[in-house]
Order: C-alpha cells, then structure tokens, then sequence
C-alpha cells in the first residue's frame, strides 16, 4: 500500500482543533479533532498476529501514518488499544465484533428479506394490549425471534465497528473477505439490515470515506470563518 495517500493528513486534522466554529461540524463535539498518536509497526504487527489478521491496507497505514483512532467521521474513529495485553477496538457498540473471528469472511448475504417483513408485520403494538405486562411479555417473545435473524454474530464476523453516528447506529470496517476495506452501514437499531456503504452508488472504502469527511470538515470551517 503507498502511505503517501496519508501525508500530511494527520497535519490537516490537527489544524482543525483551533478553528472556533469546530463544533459546527457534526461529531466534533466529541472528538474535538484529537487523533491518538499512531501505532509503531511493532505494535500493528502484535495486533495482527494477535487477531489472525491482516487489516485493510488503507486502514493499516492510516494506523501507522495518522493515528490509531480519533478525529473522523461521525462521532470519529473507534480506537484500537492494547488493554491489559490484548488489542480492542473501543466505542459504543464495539464489543459487537468477535474479536476471535476476524480472519472469517465477512458474510455479504443479509437476513432473508420475507422472513425480516413477516417478522415486522407480526412485531407487538402496546396499544393493541390492556396490561403492560402482557406487552412486554409479547414483545420479549419476539425479540427473542427478531434478534437471532439480525443480531446473530454470524452476521458480522470478518469486521469490526469503526464508528458510530449516534443513537446506536454504526458502521463497520470489513477486514476480511470479498468486502475486505469497505464500509458497512448498520441500522438495525431501526429495523434496516446491514448494507454497504455507497457513495454515488459505488462501494466505499475506508480512504474514500475518512477523506471525504475531511475535505467536508475543512470546507465547512473556512465558509464558517469567512462569514463570520
């Protein structure tokens, strides 16, 4: 992988922290544009040898060149530390990665589309119930339905969370597999499947989507500067 995609990058980020408008920029609020310092390609290498597996090229050297997590999209990147002798990724909903299975291809097939409708069309509704009680006791029976056909962690084996947008919506990094370096988009908080980030209809890829959060961010904060 050519690191040079990454020069200066890490500069450019940095150089957002004094701009006064930063807060404008969604998600900044939380990560106040820090990135955390990069990791040494000893400690990559302990962190793949330790998962079983070799991370996206775009994303190893992002780690290597620009930081090991921080400033980025959304509520920024998730980042990746080494706790206690073992390396995790760390953020809302990160612990929804098997860490054991990461060499496993990332599956792109999702919940079959009837069994997902039917499943819906027969969720509870607590206005169709005179006890509380008794909806809550419908709606566990169901969760109990709903949540191996989405929640299975045979459905994101091969990636891990990368971000998150807030509200339990997040997005993931596939690492291995024919989606190797791409990002999903996971709402299924909100009833929606799993699916490929796109970007005019094209797959994005971990560069793609980390750079066009930067070009944005840094637009925003000069029209804000320039107004004010």
């Amino acid at each position: 992988m050519d690191d040079s995609i990454w020069v200066g990058v890490r500069e450019r980020v940095q150089a957002l922290i004094a701009e006064p408008a930063g807060d404008r920029v969604f998600g900044a609020t939380g990560h106040k544009f820090f990135l955390e310092a990069p990791l040494a390609p000893a400690e990559l290498a302990d962190l793949e040898a330790q998962t079983g597996v070799s991370l996206p090229g775009e994303y190893r050297d992002f780690l290597l060149h620009v930081g090991a997590g921080g400033a980025g999209p959304s509520y920024g990147v998730y980042p990746v530390r080494l706790v206690q002798g073992r390396w995790r990724w760390e953020g809302d909903g990160a612990e929804l990665a098997d860490l054991s299975r990461l060499a496993e291809p990332f599956p792109r097939e999702g919940a079959d589309p009837e069994v997902v409708r039917l499943l819906l069309a027969e969720q509870p509704e607590e206005e169709d119930f005179e006890e509380i009680e008794d909806f809550d006791d419908a709606i566990e029976a169901w969760e109990e339905r709903w949540e191996p056909v989405m929640w299975s962690a045979d459905r994101t084996v091969g990636a891990v969370v990368i971000s998150t947008l807030g509200c339990a919506a997040r997005e993931w990094l596939i690492v291995s597999g024919p989606e190797r370096g791409l990002i999903w988009s996971d709402n299924r908080v909100d009833d929606e499947d799993l699916k490929p980030l796109l970007d005019d209809g094209a797959p994005v890829t971990f560069r793609h989507w980390y750079m066009t959060w930067l070009e944005k961010a840094e637009r925003q904060l000069a029209s804000a500067s320039a107004a004010d």
